[in-house]
C-alpha cells in the first residue's frame, strides 16, 4: 500500500491511497488500483515494461503514459497520467517504493522469461 497525489486541478492536490500488485500468471502486466481503500477504487491494468521505462523516461501512448521527475533534491517522482484526453486523470508518487517493488517483480520473473509463465493452452481454450 502507498499513497499517491491525485491532481484535480494544477493547485488542488489530494491525496489518495494506492496498490500496485503483480500476478505471475500475467507476467507482463501490472494493475495498479487507484483510491484503493475508497468507496469507488479504480483499477488500471498495463505493461510492467510501461512501468519501468517510465522510471527512466516518458513513455507510453494511449491510455497510460508515465515518466519521472525530479523533486529539485536528490527524490523522484513518478507521474502517471491515465485516461484518453478529455477525460484524463494525473497522479504523482514516490519513484523509491514503485521502483523497488517492481524489482521484486523481477526477482520473481525475471524480464525475458515472461512467456514461460504463461499457461498457453488455458489461453487456446479461451478462443474456441
Amino acid at each position: 500500500m502507498s499513497a499517491a497525489t491525485y491532481w484535480v486541478a494544477k493547485r488542488l492536490p489530494v491525496m489518495i491511497s494506492c496498490e500496485f500488485s503483480y500476478d505471475m500468471r500475467d507476467p507482463y502486466a501490472v494493475t495498479l488500483i487507484l483510491d484503493s481503500e475508497g468507496e469507488h477504487p479504480v483499477r488500471w491494468v498495463f505493461s510492467r515494461e510501461l512501468l519501468a521505462d517510465g522510471l527512466t523516461g516518458s513513455v507510453g501512448e494511449g491510455d497510460v503514459t508515465v515518466w519521472p521527475e525530479s523533486d529539485g533534491g536528490e527524490g523522484w517522482s513518478l507521474w502517471l497520467e491515465v485516461g484518453r484526453d478529455p477525460h484524463t486523470a494525473l497522479f504523482e508518487m514516490p519513484a523509491e517504493p514503485v521502483t523497488e517493488w517492481l524489482l521484486a517483480t523481477y526477482r520473481l520473473v525475471p524480464e525475458g522469461q515472461e512467456a514461460g509463465c504463461v499457461t498457453w493452452e488455458e489461453l487456446s481454450h479461451l478462443t474456441e
